[in-house]
């Protein structure tokens, strides 16, 4: 058995060289998912609460707690701008999801999401400098049924606590009416990742790929597989950015996207993906095989792979072609087997292969930046700004196929996103504080400095322990019995 560092940098090498692409790709899916498991049990969770002001001696509890405290309660109290000063309101975003569309996993009953949500949190503080709380809730109705209403309640309840709100794994049609009454009627950002911020780094990475392929976004043929908040949303963004959306084909389970899908116009449910139906498809191709022919652009994100996307189509692509296929936890097709039928740049969520293309680098700069001028909403020029920002960043350190995209340890990128986000939030005049870029994108520096201090200080000191050696070779010993 090969040794396999904690990093899991050399995690291709620590699986047996016998292993064809296929079974490499599966051995990492089992391993990643079984040392989740074990890791998780070991630390039960990933995040916890710490002071951020001293405790000096003990009569400071009469200043941090009562009857000293009570000055702040009235000071805001008449002026609740002042909470942003006065606590930790300014820098806190409250994750909320009723876990009804978990990953790739489904309805996973409201405690399934933790985890997530969880690891979402964990991912704003360190990468994003931001604080963040997991709140899963029970959406169900007295019928039984997900009820979007009581989601939007809890959401407008609990606003006065944070600074944003990060919507999260909320099944379609209800992820739409949520978000969209929410972005109006709060007046803190509410912001649904799955959908602005997975089309936000979508979006990056094809601004760079069609750089590598030497193609304009408004001449591409593009299809898109799957048509929930994430694919709608990227296609509303595409589009804004200069896609044409006559050059663009959607499917659902039940086909092709387009004017003459009555089930989808008669479900005022369901009135995002009606829009697409009216903007795009003009020559109502119906299946999938014939919109593939001759495409420059493949974004999925629907089924789980890997053998969602089948390999003719993606052989019967334009050349030079441009394949995302972002599923999770498995892609549609894997990154092997697309480039092998002649895919030019393949992306996918995962991070154990080139190219991903995951929100995880656009949520924590882009509501840092929302924060920072204590933004009312987070509006779609607002992730266009975060995706130029993320593929300029990208191409002045230099790309290529199999790197079009800042990853998660590129600290740098997320303050200079950051502040980018912040400077249009400013000029869509949802900025409720005006700061120059350069201030913030010092604060977005400093601040992620000081949570990545703050951990690595945790874990030197030996209040976050390392994960046991054997862990990460037991789970390997597993992944590799599986296969």
């Amino acid at each position: 058995m090969k040794e396999l560092s904690l990093t899991l940098e050399n995690l291709d090498e620590a699986f047996p060289s016998s292993f064809t692409q296929e079974q490499l790709a599966k051995a990492k899916t089992i391993f990643l998912k079984k040392l989740s498991e074990e890791a998780h049990a070991f630390y039960q969770g990933k995040i916890q609460t710490v002071p951020k002001a001293p405790v000096v001696g003990f009569n400071w509890f009469n200043v941090w707690y009562t009857p000293g405290v009570s000055k702040v309660s009235t000071m805001i109290r008449d002026n609740n701008d002042s909470s942003f000063d006065l606590t930790n309101r300014g820098n806190l975003v409250a994750v909320v999801s009723d876990s009804t569309r978990v990953l790739g996993d489904g309805d996973c009953t409201p405690s399934g999401g933790l985890g997530v949500m969880e690891g979402k949190a964990f991912l704003m503080k360190y990468l994003g400098g931001v604080d963040a709380v997991a709140l899963c809730i029970d959406s169900k109705g007295k019928d039984g049924k997900n009820d979007p209403e009581k989601i939007i309640e809890f959401v407008k309840m609990v606003q006065p606590s944070f600074g944003a709100v990060n919507l999260e794994d909320i099944s379609q049609p209800n992820c739409y009416k949520v978000l969209d009454v929410l972005r109006e009627s709060c007046n803190i950002p509410v912001w649904h990742d799955d959908a602005q911020g997975t089309a936000c780094v979508t979006l990056a990475g094809l601004i760079n790929a069609l750089k590598l392929a030497g193609k304009n976004i408004h001449d591409v043929t593009i299809v898109m597989n799957g048509a929930g908040a994430a694919n709608t949303t990227i296609a509303r963004l595409l589009v804004t950015d200069g896609a044409d959306p006559a050059k663009m084909i959607m499917f659902d389970t039940k086909g092709s996207l387009h004017a003459g899908r009555t089930d989808i116009q008669n479900d005022p449910r369901f009135y995002r993906k009606w829009e697409v139906c009216q903007a795009t498809n003009p020559n109502h191709i119906l299946t999938i095989e014939e919109a593939m022919k001759g495409a420059d652009v493949l974004i999925t994100l629907s089924t789980p792979g890997p053998d969602v996307i089948k390999r003719a189509w993606i052989r019967s692509m334009a050349p030079k072609s441009i394949v995302f296929a972002c599923a999770n936890p498995v892609p549609e097709i894997y990154p092997y087997a697309a480039k092998e039928e002649g895919a030019f740049v393949v992306a996918t969520g995962r991070g154990d292969f080139p190219n991903q293309v995951n929100n995880s680098i656009g949520f924590p700069g882009i509501l840092k930046g929302a924060l920072m001028v204590r933004a009312k909403k987070i509006t779609d020029n607002m992730a266009i700004a975060a995706a130029h920002s993320l593929a300029d960043y990208a191409e002045k350190r230099g790309i290529n196929p199999d790197n079009i995209v800042p990853n998660m340890e590129e600290a740098s990128v997320f303050p200079h996103e950051a502040a980018d986000v912040a400077m249009q939030a400013i000029k869509d005049g949802v900025a409720r504080i005006k700061i120059t870029r350069e201030d913030a994108f010092q604060k977005a520096k400093n601040d992620i400095d000081h949570a990545r201090s703050l951990t690595r200080s945790l874990m030197d000191n030996g209040f976050i322990k390392n994960p046991p050696p054997d862990m990460v070779q037991n789970a390997l010993k597993y992944a590799i019995s599986q296969v």
